[in-house]
């Protein structure tokens, strides 16, 4: 990747390119003639076009036979040659980017591969943008540009790979939108006898993706065991210029690949999608498609069910029947959702959805996770809480025992507890213990304690809220 820098010399800018020749740097000084008051951006315009000057003539000199291919003809070349090393789920998402959007906007540009320049490559992300995709969207396209190129460098083809002088943009932080308890409710009520039902109590209930429900097989299914298996996906090629469905057994990562527990709710569509499936195909005898017989969401012909079928029927009942508009993706986040507002562990939350870093699980959802928000909340509400004075407390009426404070008045003597036994606790001997205990009054009486004899027991607020004296040993004399 070809570098430079603006440098300061005699009070005007030069543009110092970092040059190589035979693998090694040779610095290159050009002066701009600006002053260097008032001139800095004008001096990082110039600086900037001369890096793509000098990248395009290193490309051109690496291999002018390759440096005057198209970069749309060289897209196309390179589809076929990666396809071989990579799953055929990414390969169709590679060759969508390709036709939708490079492909046409560099032809009709004419840009060779050895011109292609990292600003050629910002204004056609900047061209997305203004149509009003995402910057995830943007992302995509720089990945797949990127290793495009990476591969022309590789194949000696050209020098440097331009897209890495691109500032790529920042990923935006995703916020799930997801129906609460009660808008699945009606949601099942409306796809209730739909073609899409099963699909969607799936995906309600596991939080599969699309790929992964469509891939469900019946051998997937261990109806002994209670256990259902995720290690199959259906996606949507294209072959002759039509999108069919696709099976393939490779996942999106490898913890997509899990087993999970049959619920009982789901063991009973399960079972009746079995026997209407056999009946279909009673029905329908030769004409029943014979293809995809172990695959569990087919149609009333035995067809497999189609992901773009699944993504546009499910809209369209969503804005038939005027629901809160979601995709079908969405009830993946539907069911972390309310797995986290029920108390499940964002960790189990991560296996159950099948996610391959803690992080992508946190990431998306931690906002929801308010049961964990609260357990922080009431740790940093206690950091500064006072503590109760009080180091005796019953229901009702209270015996209060401090035997720590020095009273240095008669009425705070009179307040005190004048329990003995009670102060000698606190120097580790035992204290006296109540024989029996009884409950007067509805929530104002104390608590009463029969004393045992020779020993002197604590004074008792009464429910009035008057004080008695209780009874005193005999050595020490007749209570009063």
């Amino acid at each position: 990747m070809l570098t430079g820098s603006l440098q300061i010399k005699n009070d005007k800018y030069y543009a110092m390119l970092n040059l190589y020749v035979d693998g090694k740097r040779k610095p290159k000084w050009i002066p701009l003639g600006l002053p260097v008051r008032g001139n800095k951006r004008a001096a990082e315009a110039e600086l900037k076009q001369l890096i793509d000057k000098y990248e395009k003539q290193s490309n051109a000199q690496k291999n002018p036979e390759c440096a005057d291919v198209l970069l749309a003809d060289y897209l196309q070349n390179w589809l076929v040659m990666v396809k071989p090393t990579i799953s055929t789920a990414t390969h169709q998402s590679y060759k969508n980017m390709v036709n939708a959007r490079l492909d046409r906007y560099f032809r009709n540009l004419g840009v060779t591969l050895g011109d292609l320049t990292p600003t050629q490559i910002q204004t056609f992300y900047q061209t997305i943008l203004d149509e009003g995709y995402t910057t995830n969207t943007v992302i995509h396209y720089h990945a797949v540009l990127r290793r495009a190129l990476q591969n022309a460098v590789k194949k000696d083809m050209i020098a440097r790979n331009p897209a890495d002088r691109v500032d790529k943009p920042k990923k935006n932080s995703y916020k799930a939108n997801f129906y609460s308890d009660a808008e699945m409710q009606d949601l099942f009520d409306v796809f209730e006898n739909d073609p899409l039902c099963l699909p969607v109590k799936i995906a309600a209930y596991y939080g599969l993706r699309r790929s992964e429900v469509l891939g469900l097989k019946w051998e997937a299914i261990n109806f002994a065991e209670k256990s259902i298996s995720i290690n199959h996906k259906v996606i949507e090629v294209e072959v002759d210029g039509k999108f069919v469905p696709y099976g393939e057994d490779v996942l999106k990562t490898k913890a997509s690949v899990r087993t999970l527990p049959l619920l009982p709710v789901i063991e009973q569509l399960l079972l009746a999608e079995k026997e209407k499936q056999e009946t279909f195909r009673k029905l329908f005898k030769k004409e029943y498609c014979k293809k995809y017989l172990d695959y569990i969401c087919v149609d009333q012909m035995g067809n497999l069910l189609r992901p773009n079928f699944v993504t546009e029927h499910f809209s369209y009942m969503i804005s038939k029947f005027n629901l809160k508009k979601i995709r079908f993706h969405d009830l993946r986040h539907t069911c972390a959702s309310l797995l986290l507002s029920n108390g499940v562990p964002m960790k189990q939350i991560q296996i159950w959805l099948g996610h391959s870093n803690f992080s992508t699980t946190a990431d998306i959802y931690a906002h929801l996770d308010m049961s964990a928000q609260m357990n922080t909340g009431n740790v940093a509400g206690a950091f500064f809480a006072k503590p109760d004075r009080k180091s005796c407390e019953q229901t009702g009426a209270a015996m209060v025992c401090d035997a720590e404070r020095e009273l240095s008045t008669a009425s705070q003597m009179e307040e005190a507890t004048d329990c003995k036994t009670c102060r000698e606790s606190k120097l580790g001997v035992k204290p006296c213990e109540p024989d029996s205990v009884s409950q007067t009054g509805k929530g104002k009486g104390s608590a009463v304690f029969t004393p045992k004899k020779g020993v002197e027991t604590c004074k008792e607020k009464t429910s009035s809220g008057r004080t008695t004296s209780a009874s005193r040993s005999p050595q020490n004399g007749t209570a009063k």
